[in-house]
Parts: structure tokens; C-alpha cells; sequence
């Protein structure tokens, strides 16, 4: 592989320019890393309305038809539904481990299988979630290409 990188004062945006012969899970692989990086979500907390680098959310939470927001520091909610986020996040490393949660891949910092096929991911800060049943062998498999 091959990076160039050209420096100008006339350049008022960065682009990125992707020469290849044909597409391959690496160039996902990049895609999806490059998508997170500038990917941005809305959170609420105490009244006022935060800009997220969704890079930093490590899952996604809906209780009671609420969706929850949870960083590395903080906690906020947003006003859009678990499904709508999901959407907006499926090119950006977020995956599905229950009805109720998403989870962003490069917080994973160990995979344990668990009782009757489902797993338990350790996030950063030693969060723990669980992926049931019904997404566990989705999970697998996509972590399994994403590894490589």
C-alpha cells in the first residue's frame, strides 16, 4: 500500500482519494475508520444539547423508548430512536447486540462466549455487555472479517 500525502495552503478541505483496483475488506476496513472519524452525534444532558464524535460513544442504550448515549466520561441522551441510530451508524463500526443496545467495535477490549450462545464483550472501563442469542453469530462473524 501506498499513502501520499500533499500539504498546501490553497487546500481548504481535506480530501481523501482512494486509487485502487478493485475493493477490498482492507479498503472497508479503512472506510469504516475514516467514516467514524468525522461522524458526529447530538446528546442532551442537563439542559443543554452537546456535539459527540460518535468515535468516542462506546454503546448505545434505549430504556423506556429513551436513547442513551454513553462515553467514555459521560452519559447523554438522544433524541433519536435505537433503529434510527443504527441506521446512521452502520458504516461507522456499531453493531447490534440486543433489541435495546448498540455497541461501537473499537472500544472491545475481550470477547467471552457465555450461557447458551450468547457472548459478553468487555468494553473500555470495564463496561460489560451483552450480545444475545438472536445477534451473537452476526457479531462473530463480523468481528472475525474485521480482524482479519
Amino acid at each position: 500500500m501506498k499513502i501520499t500525502i500533499n500539504t498546501d495552503s490553497q487546500y481548504t478541505d481535506t480530501e481523501i482519494v482512494i486509487n485502487c483496483s478493485r475493493m477490498s475488506e482492507d479498503i472497508e476496513k479503512m472506510l469504516s475508520v475514516l467514516r467514524i472519524y468525522d461522524l458526529k452525534l447530538t446528546g442532551h444532558k442537563d439542559g443543554k444539547q452537546y456535539i459527540i464524535e460518535a468515535k468516542n460513544v462506546i454503546y448505545i442504550e434505549s430504556i423506556e423508548k429513551r436513547s442513551f448515549l454513553y462515553t467514555i466520561n459521560d452519559i447523554f441522551e438522544s433524541s433519536l430512536r435505537l433503529y434510527e441510530l443504527e441506521t446512521k451508524l452502520s458504516e461507522a463500526n456499531f453493531l447490534r447486540a440486543s433489541k435495546n443496545c448498540l455497541f461501537n467495535i473499537n472500544h472491545i477490549q475481550s470477547i467471552e462466549p457465555d450461557l447458551d450462545r450468547r457472548l459478553i464483550l468487555t468494553m473500555e472501563k470495564d463496561i460489560k455487555i451483552i450480545v444475545s442469542r438472536q445477534y451473537a453469530e452476526t457479531v462473530k462473524q463480523i468481528l472475525e472479517a474485521y480482524n482479519g
